[in-house]
């Protein structure tokens, strides 16, 4: 969808007046040709409609556009190595000078001979994306693609252009982020240890540091998004500092175990064929019994009451729904309507 520019705006807004003007014959209708013929045709919103792009051939723009953009910039990598609590705005890329001589190769670095190309498939299109390794992480966790993360970040698009940041860190559900962050951020691991100050603010050790450089279509791709234009590369700088497990819908099955396919995409797994999809499906094969109650395994947390009795001795279930397998079919019972025992019979 594209906004009318000013001129087309105004020029259909006369248009439109001048069929009450009276003016000659001869004169109104000259002027309705060619006001006609320069008005876009509008959906009642000033707004038009243009074919999306393949997204093949888009993919093929958008690497060749990013591939250049690593010859031709920089990032200050000795600074960075020599200052373990930079800021994201310490990451500095800068633009080769017009002799495309590298300033100073002691302390700054090719942005072409650091970066790590990543591939993966998504809407049926083999993309590639990239990331700068600054620091891996030190911790032993790593988020899923489906998990809960905090972090800092900062949005730019390839001619330097910031359009979003955060100042203090901030929590994403990264199913509900645009598809490159939940590739990206499990190949970093989480922050070792962290310290809450006087002043409320959380300093963060050893976290995960990098920027991602993404084609268009694992970002917005047709949609502009608030100063991102259609079809733009985006750079994201970030530190990761925690992630949390996420399971939706509470049935004692992660997320990212949800995904059966293994495309990185919850929405299209759904055992059932109900009109939800597993990740957010109580009952993921509908035989009556919920997921969490085809938990039947003997308890290995004998300190946690699973069943609210009193006596956490006593409850059946080891709070993982995917180690039962009652018929020994090779499918756990929460996807096999051939058995629904329930650990409440």
């Amino acid at each position: 969808m594209l906004k009318l520019n000013n001129l087309q705006y105004n020029n259909c807004i006369f248009a439109r007046k001048i069929k009450v003007m009276r003016f000659k014959v001869h004169f109104f209708f000259f002027f309705f040709l060619v006001l006609f013929f320069s008005c876009p045709e509008d959906d009642g919103d000033g707004l038009v409609e243009i074919p999306e792009n393949d997204r093949t051939e888009q993919q093929i723009i958008d690497s060749d556009s990013l591939l250049g953009y690593f010859e031709t910039h920089y990032y200050n990598s000795a600074y960075l190595q020599d200052n373990p609590d930079f800021t994201l705005d310490d990451i500095i890329i800068s633009e080769l000078p017009e002799d495309g001589e590298l300033p100073d190769p002691n302390q700054n670095t090719m942005l072409s001979d650091d970066i790590i190309i990543l591939t993966t498939t998504y809407f049926d299109v083999e993309y590639e994306y990239y990331i700068l390794k600054i620091n891996q992480g030190e911790s032993e966790t790593s988020p899923n693609f489906s998990d809960r993360v905090r972090v800092n970040y900062e949005g730019s698009l390839m001619d330097g252009v910031i359009f979003d940041s955060s100042s203090t860190p901030v929590d994403f559900d990264l199913t509900n982020t645009i598809a490159g962050w939940g590739r990206v951020l499990p190949e970093f691991n989480n922050a070792t240890d962290f310290v809450i100050n006087n002043d409320g603010t959380v300093d963060y050790t050893n976290p995960g540091i990098g920027v991602m450089f993404l084609p268009s279509g694992m970002g917005y791709y047709s949609s502009a998004a608030g100063d991102v234009p259609v079809y733009s590369n985006l750079i994201f700088k970030f530190k990761l500092f925690e992630s949390e497990e996420n399971d939706h819908d509470f049935d004692n099955v992660p997320s990212y175990l949800e995904d059966l396919d293994g495309n990185l995409d919850l929405t299209d797994d759904n055992t059932d064929d109900d009109p939800y999809a597993d990740f957010v499906d109580s009952d993921d094969d509908g035989d009556g019994t919920l997921t969490i109650d085809e938990d039947l395994e003997p308890d290995s947390d004998l300190t946690v009451d699973r069943d609210g009795d009193g006596d956490p001795t006593n409850d059946i279930g080891d709070g993982d729904p995917t180690n039962d397998d009652t018929d020994g079919d090779g499918i756990p019972n929460y996807l096999d309507t051939d058995n629904s025992e329930s650990r409440d019979d």
